[in-house]
């Protein structure tokens, strides 16, 4: 488990899956649209590369993961939120910085993407992405989709 300021990163595990659920749909609708509740649950059963969980105090307080590639050179920002209790004390830049740190550390990772929506875009811009393209209601009516990349 990595410690940063008190708060813990570590792999995510089946256990953890309730708990990040209920915390997501306290984003809804302000950052993500009710349908993606079921997209995430499918994502952890089915879809999880690296993902991992922040906790304070032995309570899981976000998440975020790492999907990669086909090509081999790209890693993917997959899945990132925080509870609302805790935004904006440094856990979603916690969770980013961890993952990036495993991506420069991984051979062969040149480019990291996200795929982020309108609510979130400028957190990532404060951490060095580029905006490349908009899709107007990707997600749902409403959830535009913002894809952005960092270059390693």
């Amino acid at each position: 488990m990595v410690k940063h300021n008190c708060i813990g990163i570590r792999r995510y595990v089946a256990h953890d899956k309730l708990q990040l659920i209920m915390t997501l749909e306290l984003l809804v609708p302000a950052f993500f649209a009710p349908e993606e509740v079921d997209d995430f649950a499918a994502y952890l059963d089915q879809e999880t590369e690296d993902y991992f969980v922040a906790e304070l105090k032995g309570k899981v307080i976000g998440a975020g993961g790492i999907n990669y590639g086909l090509d081999g050179e790209t890693g993917i920002i997959s899945w990132d939120f925080v509870h609302p209790d805790y935004r904006g004390h440094g856990v979603g830049s916690a969770l980013l910085s961890h993952r990036l740190h495993i991506l420069q550390a991984t051979k062969g990772i040149r480019t990291v993407t996200v795929r982020t929506s309108q609510m979130a875009y400028q957190f990532y811009e404060r951490h060095g992405f580029c905006l490349r393209e908009i899709q107007k209601d990707f997600w749902s009516e409403g959830y535009d989709m913002y894809f952005m990349t960092l270059d390693l």
